[in-house]
C-alpha cells in the first residue's frame, strides 16, 4: 500500500515555515551555532513538529543549518575552516561550470548574461537603511549575474550544487560586515562577462577563480598579497 500524498494545505504551510525560518537565519535573527528546536518554532509558527521538520531539512539541504548527531538542528557555527572549505569548492567546480557554458551557450545565454550584468551594474550595493550588509537588491542582482554565467553549462545537476554553495557563502556575507572599498568589484564582474562572452574560456576561468579567492578572503577576515584592482 503506497503512501497516501501531501495535502496540498500541508505543503503550503511547510512551504511558509520553511520561507520564515530560511529569511530569519539569512537576516541574522538566529545567531551562528544557535540551537532550532523543532518545539519552540513549531509552536511560534502553530504549526505541526511535521512541518517543522521538513523546512528543517530542506534549509539542511542548502546549507542555512546543520543537523548534528543526537543533537538536532542548529545554524552553521561560525569559522573560517567551514569557509575556506566552500570556497575551495567553489574554486574547484565553478571555473569548470565556466568553462563548459562558454563552450555550449547559445546567443539567447549571451544575451541573458548580458543583461544580468548590465542590473548588477546599475544595482547600489548599499542602502542607507540596510546598515553596513550589501542592500536585498544588489544580493539578488549578484546571484543573478553569477547563476546566469554558469547556466549556459546546461547541466541541472551542477547548477543544484552551485545554488547550495551560493546559498551558504551568501550567509557568511551576511555575518561579515565588512566592506572592502579598495576592491574592484565593478571590474571584476566587467572582466567576467567580457571574457565570457569573448568565449575565452582561459581568462574566464582565471578572473573567476581570482574573484572567488578575493571574496574568501573578505569573508574569513584574512589578508591577502594580491593587489585589489588588475592592471
Amino acid at each position: 500500500m503506497t503512501q497516501a500524498a501531501t495535502s496540498p494545505g500541508k505543503q503550503m504551510l511547510s512551504e511558509q515555515v520553511y520561507a520564515h525560518l530560511r529569511d530569519a537565519i539569512m537576516r541574522g535573527d538566529f545567531a551562528p551555532g544557535d540551537a532550532l528546536k523543532p518545539q519552540d518554532l513549531a509552536k511560534d509558527q502553530g504549526v505541526s513538529l511535521a512541518v517543522v521538520r521538513e523546512a528543517l531539512v530542506r534549509v539542511v539541504g542548502e546549507g542555512l543549518a546543520d543537523r548534528l548527531p543526537n543533537r538536532g538542528f542548529a545554524v552553521p557555527a561560525f569559522s573560517d575552516r567551514r569557509w575556506q572549505e566552500i570556497a575551495e569548492a567553489r574554486r574547484t567546480i565553478e571555473p569548470v561550470m565556466l568553462r563548459m557554458a562558454i563552450e555550449r551557450g547559445d546567443v539567447d545565454w549571451e544575451a541573458r548574461v548580458r543583461a544580468a550584468h548590465h542590473r548588477l551594474a546599475r544595482t547600489p550595493a548599499y542602502a542607507q537603511d540596510e546598515g553596513e550588509h550589501y542592500s536585498d537588491a544588489w544580493a539578488e542582482a549578484h546571484r543573478l549575474f553569477h547563476r546566469t554565467l554558469l547556466e549556459g553549462c546546461g547541466n541541472p545537476v551542477l547548477l543544484e550544487v552551485f545554488d547550495r554553495m551560493w546559498t551558504a557563502s551568501e550567509l557568511a556575507r551576511r555575518w561579515s560586515a565588512r566592506r572592502t572599498p579598495g576592491r574592484d568589484a565593478v571590474g571584476e564582474h566587467g572582466r567576467l562577462e567580457e571574457a565570457a562572452l569573448a568565449r575565452d574560456a582561459d581568462t574566464a576561468a582565471e578572473v573567476l577563480t581570482r574573484h572567488l579567492t578575493l571574496t574568501a578572503a573578505v569573508l574569513t577576515g584574512r589578508t591577502h598579497d594580491e593587489p585589489a584592482k588588475e592592471t
